[in-house]
């Protein structure tokens, strides 16, 4: 079963610094990153920037259409106003198929704000004491969605038909 966690940090390059202790405890095998990106609010910036993490990520990545459209979601859809309501509508229905609910995606609106950034992450096989100690002492907000399998391969199949870009500021 794999995890989608979020990992909100209070300044704009925080999940950028948790990438790299990421990347050391995936080189180490003490978790298994199947996909990932970062979200980098930095203040005065009317919406954050966006990377999918591609070089970390294995053969079973979801892609940027799955992250493409959970940052839509999250940070830009409300800025787009009524007229996509009703494809808005169906997205948030498969977006729930996979785990991923209205009250995920209002918390996260609510805490990722300017000045902060977060690391989402769809992950496995994490050695749950060494990644704690290898974060310990970074300013780290957990909120996190187990995913079961079903979730997860119904992740897959709705955003494996297209891999488009993230939208980026």
């Amino acid at each position: 079963m794999a995890t989608l966690t979020v990992w909100k940090f209070p300044t704009a390059e925080g999940a950028q610094t948790a990438v790299q202790t990421l990347e050391d405890l995936q080189r180490k095998e003490l978790i298994q990153v199947h996909d990932a990106a970062t979200v980098s609010w930095e203040e005065g910036r009317k919406k954050p920037k966006t990377q999918q993490l591609r070089g970390m990520t294995g053969a079973g990545a979801l892609g940027g259409a799955f992250w493409g459209m959970l940052f839509g979601l999250i940070f830009f859809i409300p800025l787009l106003g009524l007229a996509i309501g009703a494809g808005m509508g169906a997205l948030m229905g498969s977006m729930t198929d996979v785990g991923i609910d209205d009250a995920f995606i209002k918390r996260m609106r609510a805490e990722i704000q300017p000045g902060t950034s977060a690391l989402f992450l769809l992950s496995t096989g994490a050695v749950v004491d060494k990644v704690k100690d290898a974060f310990d002492g970074q300013d780290i907000v957990l909120v996190e969605s187990n995913l079961s399998t079903e979730q997860e391969d119904k992740l897959r199949e709705v955003f494996a038909e297209e891999d488009a870009p993230l939208p980026t500021a």
